[in-house]
């Protein structure tokens, strides 16, 4: 009979062990800031993004949206809309063309110490008859003046609008489907686009060092 007990404890305090083992969690890996530090950035010249979505006019409402949390990040940003009119002079209308120009051509041509290259992967409004989910998606790319890639992260976003309760099933169906439709006919992007710039911009674990520019706490 102990010999029975001592076995059920061994088997307990292995299969503790097992369930232990396989909760763990891993630590984060460590990223690599090196290139980062090295080239120490003070401009950021933001280019015109790439589109993979169907919305042709995401480009010039995201472009708008990265200024603000770089500046606050403490770099300068060259003005979005003068660089746009000046890529247009240069023969490149749309961010797929700029993307493929080198980054030192780029830089070379403002002055700039980095450019930040942008791909919407997604901006769009999935319809359900009552909601409606809204969704960008976006891949950033910071590369230094001498073509080294100094940054790179991808942040993803949804909103579905709340649920109005009138008190009744048929009457909160109503509401959901009114608040649906209108949601699709006018999405309501750029908040998500500004949370998405700010959050992958300035926390962790993608954010990008702080500039020299930067404010005082």
């Amino acid at each position: 009979m102990r010999a029975l007990v001592s076995k059920a404890a061994a088997l307990a305090v292995m299969a503790a062990a097992v369930l232990l083992t396989g909760c763990a969690t891993q630590p984060a890996a460590k990223r690599d800031l090196s290139a980062f530090n090295a080239a120490k950035p003070r401009s950021i010249l933001v280019v015109p993004a790439a589109n993979k979505s169907l919305d042709v006019d995401a480009p010039n409402y995201l472009l708008t949206t990265l200024t603000v949390p770089l500046a606050e990040r403490g770099y300068y940003v060259f003005p979005v809309h003068t660089a746009k009119t000046v890529l247009e002079q240069e023969g490149f209308y749309d961010g797929d063309q700029v993307q493929k120009q080198p980054p030192e051509a780029l830089a070379r041509l403002f002055g700039a110490d980095a450019v930040l290259f942008v791909t919407i992967n997604r901006w769009d409004a999935q319809y359900a008859v009552v909601s409606t989910t809204v969704t960008v998606d976006f891949d950033y790319r910071l590369v230094s003046k001498d073509g080294t890639e100094l940054w790179k992260a991808n942040k993803k976003m949804q909103y579905t609008p709340q649920q109005q309760n009138t008190g009744s099933v048929i009457g909160n169906l109503v509401a959901a489907a009114v608040s649906a439709a209108l949601e699709r006919a006018k999405p309501n992007y750029m908040p998500l686009a500004q949370s998405a710039n700010l959050q992958v911009l300035t926390m962790e674990p993608t954010s990008i060092p702080v500039g020299p520019y930067a404010r005082a706490n």
